[in-house]
Order: C-alpha cells, then sequence, then structure tokens
C-alpha cells in the first residue's frame, strides 16, 4: 500500500477582503441566494414549471428551427449536462420537447422544442419578463444595466473554467496596490 501523501496547511496568510470587497460579495451572496426562488416562484405559480425548465424552453424558443444540441443547452441554460438531461426527460414526459440525433454529427443529441412546448413557453413568457424587470431592471439606470450584464458575464465565464478546472482557487492574483492574494 503507497503511503498518502498529508496535505500541509498553507503557511501564507488569507488575503481577507476590504470593507469595500466585503459589502460586494455579501450584496452579491443575497442576491443570487434569493433572486433565484423570487423567479422559480413566480413562473411556477403562473405557468407550472419552475425557472431552469422555463429557461430551457427558452433558449429553444430562440434557437434557429427551435433546435439546439444537448451540449450547447446545457451552457445556455446554465445548468449541468446531468441537470439538464433531467429536465429534457421531465420535459420530453410532458410533450414539451422531444430528443432526436443530430443529422449533421450522430455523436450529438439535439433537443427540439414541439409546439405544446411552444405554447406553455410563450404563456409563461410574459410574467416572467414582468418579473425579471420588476426585481432586476427596473431598480436600475441604463448605465447599471450595462455594467451589470459585463460584470455577470465575466463572473460567469470564470465560474464555468473555475468548474471546468482551467482556472486553480488557489492561484495567485495581483489585486490594485500590488499585494499578492
Amino acid at each position: 500500500m503507497a503511503a498518502r501523501k498529508v496535505r500541509k496547511p498553507a503557511t501564507t496568510p488569507p488575503c481577507w477582503l476590504s470593507e469595500e470587497e466585503q459589502r460586494a460579495w455579501v450584496a452579491v451572496a443575497h442576491l443570487v441566494l434569493q433572486l433565484p426562488g423570487a423567479l422559480d416562484a413566480q413562473v411556477q405559480r403562473d405557468s407550472g414549471i419552475n425557472l431552469f425548465e422555463y429557461l430551457v424552453l427558452s433558449r429553444l424558443s430562440m434557437a434557429e428551427d427551435r433546435r439546439l444540441r444537448m451540449s450547447e443547452l446545457s451552457e445556455l441554460a446554465g445548468g449541468s449536462p446531468s441537470r439538464l438531461s433531467n429536465v429534457i426527460k421531465r420535459l420530453e414526459q410532458r410533450g414539451f420537447v422531444r430528443r432526436e440525433p443530430d443529422p449533421g454529427d450522430g455523436r450529438y443529441t439535439n433537443a427540439i422544442l414541439t409546439p405544446p412546448g411552444w405554447d406553455k413557453v410563450v404563456a409563461a413568457a410574459p410574467g416572467h419578463v414582468a418579473a425579471v424587470r420588476h426585481l432586476v431592471v427596473d431598480p436600475l439606470r441604463p448605465t447599471q444595466i450595462t455594467e451589470l450584464g459585463q460584470i455577470g458575464e465575466q463572473l460567469r465565464i470564470h465560474l464555468r473554467d473555475y468548474l471546468r478546472g482551467r482556472c486553480d482557487s488557489a492561484a495567485a492574483h495581483q489585486i490594485e496596490d500590488g499585494t499578492q492574494c
């Protein structure tokens, strides 16, 4: 039996958040914990589907021929491939989508929005858009909306890369005053 390597505790002290960074982090944490629940409750109450199901149907409704490869749909809807697969199975059972091999490359599977799925997303969209407008868009100035989109996209890409193992959580980065964290 091979000896197990024991990790030594980090010898460098943690790089604590500044007051400004702490305020920003707490605001983001509250937002990511509370906003999805509010949007999910609205779409479930009004349409009988959950937020992730709505996002899947919505992304399919905006795609050419209302079809997407499952891998692309997973990325666009913001869920893991396994989560998407489970949701697509439920949506198939309800007649909202169907799956079929990609005719251009049979190694891939396409998700296709069916007419009942189209009807469902069209019926759900006005309430969802009203909730998004009320909870996210209306409280902000136009410049803040642009900034929010840029910040959200930057964080989304960074998180995606982190989850795929493309960036090391312990990697050093330099902050404004030159300190390494």
